[in-house]
């Protein structure tokens, strides 16, 4: 179990604590410059403007070596040795630790074979794609055997159809490792295809943490119901019955119905001046504008809309999320 206290992630920043279990994948959620690379960087013991107490398993590491922690780190701008092959790169660190030749070779071969790189053991770095080898540097980290894996944005360099083949992968890698496991990303899809837990950086402070469904659906804060949404959420007033004390109100893209598909009477009407459309064929995403605010909505399918149109739509009134701060 890593626990972090008193954790100041930038000078000025709000303090917070918090706990990763071991055995778990947490997914760190923020935005660019929301202190995730400070987090992995602290637990991992580098230099960074992040302070505060970092504890493994009861004991105290803060003072630490990065070498004397038992913390993986995996990097979005990964480095593998360029002259070793793949099998020596993954059993780099195992041959750092004196473990015999025997048993780091069969180690390294069962690592490649669980991250899909059996059949290139004998290559070197620059002779695979770069999806093979952000899996060589995520299979080097994980032979060091550490009782922490971090993983900082691993996957963001690489193409989405890529990207979304090896989340895929992972899930199942990790959960085998057994080790409490910090992946950061920018995309909430990546909480809900990875995580067990989520947190959620803004602004160097921690916003909310918990299950990843449950972060979803009961937002604390219109930032953390924002950083939920991809896109963002759609802010808005309405009368005072139905919002009652909170001053901000928001729906999420994919709640948001035209109004001749309404999914029942128990709706709040709205009307959208149309600005512009993208549709990937299984799904379209309206832009525009309502009573001023910039809204988007995202329906399933190809949807008959046209720039210019005022159309109208409609919010479920329990769909409503809403906020008491502004």
């Amino acid at each position: 179990m890593l626990q972090l206290s008193q954790i100041q992630l930038a000078p000025g920043a709000a303090a917070f604590d918090h706990t990763f279990a071991a055995g778990a994948l947490t997914v760190v959620l923020g935005r660019n410059r929301s202190g995730k690379t400070n987090l992995c960087r602290l637990v991992a013991g580098l230099t960074c403007s992040a302070k505060g107490e970092v504890t493994l398993d009861g004991q105290r590491i803060t003072q630490l070596s990065p070498q004397s922690r038992s913390v993986a780190v995996v990097f979005q701008a990964f480095v593998n040795y360029p002259n070793w092959t793949v099998a020596e790169n993954i059993a780099s660190p195992m041959r750092a630790r004196g473990v015999a030749w025997r048993d780091r070779e069969a180690r390294a071969k069962q690592l490649a074979e669980v991250l899909g790189l059996e059949q290139f053991l004998q290559r070197l770095p620059h002779e695979l794609s770069g999806g093979q080898q952000q899996r060589l540097a995520i299979a080097r980290a994980m032979a060091k055997q550490a009782q922490i894996l971090v993983l900082d944005e691993p996957l963001v360099n690489l193409d989405y159809k890529l990207r979304e083949s090896l989340v895929l992968e992972l899930r199942g890698v990790l959960q085998q490792a057994g080790t409490a496991v910090i992946y950061t990303s920018t995309d909430p899809k990546d909480a809900f295809a990875l995580g067990d837990e989520l947190v959620l950086l803004d602004g160097h402070a921690k916003l909310q943490a918990g299950r990843p469904l449950e972060v979803y659906q009961y937002p604390q804060n219109f930032a953390a119901a924002n950083l939920m949404s991809d896109p963002g959420v759609n802010a808005f007033t309405t009368p005072a019955t139905l919002v009652a004390a909170a001053r901000r109100a928001a729906v999420r893209p994919e709640h948001v119905y035209l109004a001749d598909s309404a999914p029942c009477a128990d709706v709040i009407e709205f009307a959208m001046d149309v600005q512009g459309l993208e549709t990937s064929g299984d799904e379209t995403f309206i832009h525009g504008s309502v009573d001023g605010n910039s809204w988007v909505i995202r329906r399933p399918g190809i949807v008959n809309v046209s720039v210019g149109q005022r159309l109208p739509v409609v919010v479920r009134k329990g769909d409503i999320m809403r906020f008491g701060v502004a």
